[in-house]
């Protein structure tokens, strides 16, 4: 068996976090036919919910994804250990986020995906910053 490289675990991360935004999605959905409620929200909570749960994904999950396979590009500058430690913590930590906020209101889901999200983007930020600079030496 071949080693997988540095992009193809990008892609890997890649897949996994666009599933959860498709699985988000159809929580939306799902909520929309259950209150028949075909556009906003209607004053449901668990509309609300539903729509915030994907839109925070979809607001994360991108900007994550680029980071990720900017990462992978920049290999060996930033070591594989870095890469998986960013495409892990988002992609458990948009998975704990998304459930969390579908689910109910403050809660250990949310929490932690926040953590673990915010932890990642530390992660990315601080390790493409090296990248860059390393490149110039």
């Amino acid at each position: 068996m071949a080693h997988i490289q540095p992009l193809e675990w990008a892609a890997i991360y890649a897949g996994l976090n666009i599933l959860i935004l498709l699985g988000l999605a159809f929580g939306t959905v799902r909520a929309r036919r259950q209150h028949k409620i075909t556009l906003g929200d209607g004053g449901n909570p668990q509309m609300q919910r539903a729509m915030r749960a994907h839109a925070n994904a979809s607001e994360y999950i991108p900007a994550g994804i680029a980071g990720i396979t900017l990462l992978a590009l920049t290999y060996p500058a930033t070591p594989l250990w870095l890469l998986h430690a960013v495409g892990a913590s988002l992609t458990v930590g948009r998975l704990a986020h998304g459930i969390g906020l579908s689910t109910g209101e403050l809660n250990l889901g949310r929490m932690l995906g926040t953590i673990l999200t915010w932890t990642a983007f530390v992660l990315l930020g601080g390790g493409l910053i090296f990248a860059g600079v390393a490149a110039q030496y």
